[in-house]
């Protein structure tokens, strides 16, 4: 019975892969039972792996390290291609006000740790290592040790130490501090997510379908192709009622305006009102009565799934000229987008065309229109994007007064050239295109393998530690990941009116937590915790790297 022995207490490929996969199936099992309706969810996994290494369940730390920091590249880039399309135009509505609370969790903390310092006496050396395990980021750990070992030339073990025994109650307690910010608000998940569609809707992405009667003298006898730059708006004409006969059909390029006509207009919300007013006056009608005065047209959504269209101007597929329908809209991740001749494909997009059948089937033929396409996977963009976020990851910045360089880290990079690749990968030919389910995956095995190599790591010498004292080390870390999530919480959610599923993922990132904002998504139907996570990341992680290293200088003197 030695080899069974040996597989589950020795050591080799045999006894990692084992002790690693029952770790997080465990976990996982353990993170469906709820409590008065709560669960920590994947979180479990992390305790798992904790109480396995007490016991004497070990794996060699070079492959922990490389599991984990592996494991977590996998979750940030798989997160940084989930929200990367819509990221510039999210930052650009809330990310300063996003940003803003997050530097603000971030100095709570670090005042919060100093005057526990100052209260209690404790060595505020250590006391940078509760602060780095108290909200989990382990890049501020390794420039305080790093910022010690230069000013000292030897280490301490209290910093790791101090980390250690707070990081497991610091996941704990990020995930708390959303519970409680949840019932102290009575929020409802079902509510947040109206309002989260609502907003959606009302966004600068999506269209507007209108029914317009040419009034202007200016326009009659023009054709639409002339009156689109007349106008100076982007919009699309899709079907035209001419009034004098009656009678309806496809709007061309070339066809002509006569008074009284009725078009049909896709257009963005914030510019219908200029185009109503130079073209005419609206005119209340049902989309469903435009089918019913000619069924000869059908609407059909048409998905892109030829990779060589990737990044191609609509424009320059001529499809109403070559094959007489109109495209109207373009649907992306759930956003529809305005289909004018300079929008660039990408894989994965949903075009709505309209014109009669045979018409459709060749534009169909034109585009892709292939599901088992968009199910094969596609690896490059994965890999590539993940060697580059390395390097940039790796990349030294120096700061005058800092005296060790401040880098984005394993996760930073990755995160950063994930969001970049997914946005502008198609305009260089680069297919992005993953399958929801396919993303899910490779962000749930990674955040698997992060926890449990965190929990296998932080398992031996724990309970010592806690019991020779370290005990008031958790409570002090816990008391620093609780007061400032608390505290800017409710400042973002009672004066900055924030959607708690942006609240979430904003506190997920400004503690650089991975479990947490894997929390929120499992609560969430939609990416727009991810999205405030990738939108303070960046900034969240240089102000921990540079936080510890000037907390570190100030305990040295």
């Amino acid at each position: 019975m030695e080899w069974f022995y040996n597989l589950f207490f020795g050591e080799g490929i045999a006894h990692t892969v084992l002790l690693l996969a029952m770790v997080i199936a465990c976990g996982i099992v353990l993170g469906r039972i709820k409590i008065a309706g709560i669960s920590l969810g994947i979180t479990w996994i992390l305790f798992v792996g904790i109480f396995l290494s007490h016991l004497g369940m070990t794996v060699d730390s070079h492959t922990l390290h490389f599991v984990k920091e592996f494991g977590l590249i996998l979750f940030v880039y798989s997160v940084g291609m989930q929200v990367g399309p819509g990221f510039f135009s999210s930052f650009k509505k809330g990310g300063i006000t996003l940003n803003l609370l997050a530097m603000g969790v971030v100095f709570l903390g670090v005042i919060t740790a100093y005057c526990i310092h100052v209260i209690t006496g404790e060595s505020l050396v250590t006391m940078v290592g509760v602060l780095s395990g108290a909200v989990t980021n382990t890049p501020g750990l390794g420039a305080a040790q790093q910022a010690y070992a230069d000013a000292t030339g030897s280490s301490d073990p209290n910093i790791a130490l101090g980390y250690a025994v707070a990081y497991p109650l610091g996941v704990v307690g990020i995930i708390l501090s959303l519970i409680l910010l949840r019932a102290f608000f009575k929020i409802k998940y079902e509510k947040e997510t109206e309002d989260i569609n609502r907003m959606n809707k009302e966004s600068e992405d999506q269209v507007e379908l209108a029914t317009i009667v040419v009034r202007n003298p200016a326009l009659f006898g023009k054709t639409i192709d002339g009156i689109s730059n007349l106008v100076g708006r982007k919009f699309i004409v899709s079907r035209i009622c001419h009034t004098a006969v009656h009678q309806i059909e496809m709007a061309a390029n070339n066809t002509v305006l006569a008074e009284d006509d009725k078009i049909f207009v896709v257009a963005a919300p914030e510019d219908l009102e200029a185009i109503v007013a130079f073209i005419g006056e609206r005119f209340e009608m049902d989309q469903s009565k435009w089918e019913e005065l000619n069924n000869q047209y059908i609407s059909r959504k048409v998905m892109v799934t030829k990779p060589e269209l990737n990044g191609k101007k609509l424009g320059a597929l001529n499809i109403r000229r070559n094959y007489g329908v109109t495209v109207t809209r373009v649907n992306r991740a759930g956003f529809d987008l305005i289909a004018t001749p300079d929008l660039m494909l990408q894989m994965g997009d949903r075009v709505t065309v309209v014109g009669d059948s045979i018409r459709i089937n060749q534009v169909s033929s034109l585009l892709g229109n292939s599901m088992k396409r968009l199910r094969e996977p596609n690896l490059i963009p994965i890999f590539f994007g993940i060697v580059v976020g390395v390097m940039l990851g790796s990349i030294p910045f120096m700061f005058p007064g800092i005296p060790q360089p401040v880098k984005l880290g394993l996760a930073g990079g990755p995160l950063i050239i994930a969001i970049l690749v997914s946005r502008f990968g198609p305009k260089y030919k680069l297919v992005t295109y993953t399958t929801f389910s396919a993303n899910m995956m490779l962000r749930e095995i990674g955040i698997s393998l992060f926890l449990a190599a965190v929990g296998l790591g932080a398992g031996q010498g724990f309970v010592e530690t806690i019991a020779n004292g370290g005990y008031m080390w958790v409570l002090y870390g816990f008391i620093i990941t609780i007061i400032p999530i608390l505290i800017m919480g409710t400042i973002g959610r009672l004066f900055c009116k924030l959607n708690y599923f942006t609240l979430m993922g904003l506190i997920a990132g400004s503690t650089t937590d991975p479990p947490a904002l894997a929390y929120s998504n499992a609560y969430s139907e939609n990416n727009v915790p991810s999205v405030a996570y990738a939108t303070v990341y960046p900034l969240t992680m240089f102000l921990r790297v540079l936080t510890a290293q000037v907390m570190m200088l100030i305990a040295l003197g």
